[in-house]
């Protein structure tokens, strides 16, 4: 599949929104900070106000194909007093990861101009047993800071901070 766009979510994308975290969190549990059964829980409203994408710290990505489906999502959030924005739901569906699909890159290079505009440094935290992401991680550019933290909802497992230059 070629013919999907990436785009900033808008409100109206609720539903392929929500669809595309349930995905995720079932795919690759250890990559969010959250778990399958509290994002089920969630109100529609919930769905509605994450997607709308009006807050001004943040900008929530996605590659959606012609039916309007989410094929993969990744935001950038900017917090207060934060010198640098940070990287966070990564998500990419499995039938188009890779390289020859390019649905990584495209939604990253979407985030980085995002970021750009903020600061000359774009962050990110991986759990360390998350080897895919770490790998397209440095493959992008990005590289560790040294910065860890206990993993939420695993204190026993950790966060690796990687840093980009933009």
């Amino acid at each position: 599949m070629t013919d999907w766009v990436v785009r900033p979510s808008v409100e109206d994308d609720w539903a392929a929104y929500r669809a595309i975290r349930l995905e995720m969190l079932e795919d690759t549990p250890i990559a969010f900070l959250e778990t399958l059964a509290g994002a089920r829980a969630h109100p529609d409203e919930h769905w509605r106000r994450r997607a709308a994408n009006t807050s001004s710290s943040g900008r929530l990505f996605a590659a959606v194909a012609p039916d309007g489906r989410w094929l993969g999502t990744m935001g950038g959030f900017h917090a207060t007093g934060s010198p640098d924005p940070h990287l966070v739901g990564v998500y990419v569906t499995p039938s188009l990861r890779g390289r020859e699909h390019g649905v990584a890159d495209a939604l990253l290079d979407s985030v980085i101009a995002w970021a750009r505009l903020r600061s000359g440094r774009l962050l990110l935290e991986v759990h360390e047993h998350n080897a895919a992401a770490i790998r397209y991680y440095e493959r992008r550019g990005f590289a560790f800071t040294g910065n860890t933290q206990p993993y939420p909802l695993d204190r026993t497992a950790r966060e690796l901070e990687m840093a980009a230059d933009l």
